[in-house]
């Protein structure tokens, strides 16, 4: 397929389902209120239902049994539960093969939940405060590669030619097809209509550098990513093509024993919430 049909395929790509799209309206809303909530998830039972296992799950730390969408707004809060709806939502588009980047069916989504887990375990860890998007910015981070790979399939032995250790997988994506998934991935999120912080941290996940300004979001996704392809999630043919940027390294004062210390951590929760996400 033509390079020059990959604005086509963006514009085309599946949208957002209409209860996610909904719910993501009313997060600056102040005028919200749990009953509008609940009518948006009345009519997608099926949707309800993961919802609340997911809420119920021991990574979301509710002590009580979750049972109403009502009681999940009020113990999560409103955006701990969007977070949870869209990971519902996009569960089935991002648990397909990608071929282009040798991940088996499962595999994108094992390291996108992977790499959420690690953000938000980063966030605890460095003690840092930052956006609540944080979750939902680190899950959807490679959602480009669902594009791109079928064009980095064919231009592979390219791609794979201009490697370099100064050259990462995503830089030499770029040179060969004149983009990347990074790109992709926000163009996607911003057909969406997601929130810009959660668009600008999948857009620079790889190239923290690149941004127009330093941002926490897209360090903590950074380093997150970079983490997991480390410990083996998600890694393909990418391989370890990246490195973890020694500003953001500075920034965030990171060291060996955080990383160690949120792999661990991630290791346990990625089975847990995996598991969950299979038996749906």
């Amino acid at each position: 397929m033509p390079i020059e049909n990959i604005p086509t395929l963006v514009k085309s790509f599946p949208s957002i389902p209409g209860s996610a799209a909904q719910l993501l309206a009313l997060v600056d809303d102040p005028g919200m209120s749990v009953a509008q909530i609940e009518d948006i998830l009345r009519y997608d039972p099926g949707l309800t239902a993961n919802v609340l296992k997911l809420a119920n799950s021991a990574y979301f730390g509710i002590p009580s049994k979750v049972g109403s969408i009502r009681r999940a707004v009020i113990l999560l809060g409103l955006k701990r539960l969007i977070q949870i709806v869209i990971a519902s939502c996009v569960s089935g588009l991002m648990d397909r093969p990608v071929p282009g980047y040798g991940l088996p069916p499962g595999e994108l989504w094992r390291h996108s939940i992977a790499v959420s887990v690690a953000a938000e375990g980063l966030l605890k860890e460095l003690r840092v405060e930052t956006a609540e998007e944080i979750f939902t910015a680190a899950l959807l981070h490679d959602v480009g590669k669902l594009i791109l790979g079928g064009f980095v399939d064919d231009d592979y032995q390219k791609i794979d030619q201009a490697l370099s250790p100064e050259i990462s997988f995503e830089a030499a994506e770029h040179m060969v097809l004149g983009t990347d998934h990074a790109a992709i991935g926000a163009q996607i999120l911003t057909e969406w209509s997601f929130p810009p912080e959660i668009v600008t941290a999948v857009r620079w996940h790889h190239d923290p550098e690149g941004a127009d300004e330093t941002n926490t979001g897209i360090d903590i996704v950074h380093v997150a990513n970079v983490l997991c392809l480390m410990m083996g999630i998600g890694v393909g043919r990418e391989g370890l093509h990246y490195m973890l940027s020694e500003k953001v390294t500075a920034r965030l004062a990171l060291e060996p024993v955080h990383l160690e210390k949120v792999a661990s951590q991630t290791l346990q929760w990625v089975a847990e919430i995996s598991a969950l996400f299979g038996s749906q």
